[in-house]
């Protein structure tokens, strides 16, 4: 009989809910629909999202922490979706969203 030898290598990470830190764009024929991901969340997770309806061929829906919504207006964060997402998105996919959104201003004392 040979003498064989096993190894196991893994890596341990947190489970964090939701599964994503700032937003999610569903494809309108994604594995999962917007109702049903907008339940999960809202049994899951104490973070608010928003959830945002676009009427498009490929996105049916954004949701992105209320928090950010604070730094950039709703629509220039669609527009910026449609623009800059949507062409590398198929409809059946849902895409994270890591989102860097930085905010500058000057004032004059």
């Amino acid at each position: 009989m040979r003498n064989s030898k096993h190894f196991i290598q893994t890596r341990i990470k947190e489970f964090i809910l939701p599964p994503f830190r700032d937003g999610l764009v569903l494809g309108k024929n994604s594995p999962i629909g917007s109702k049903a991901m907008r339940q999960a969340l809202e049994l899951l997770v104490a973070t608010p999202f928003e959830h945002i309806e676009i009427e498009d061929d490929i996105i049916q829906y954004i949701l992105v922490r209320k928090t950010l919504l604070r730094r950039i207006d709703q629509d220039k964060l669609v527009d910026f979706v449609l623009k800059s997402i949507k062409p590398f998105m198929g409809d059946e996919e849902i895409l994270y969203l890591e989102l860097d959104i930085e905010v500058q201003f000057e004032t004059e004392l």
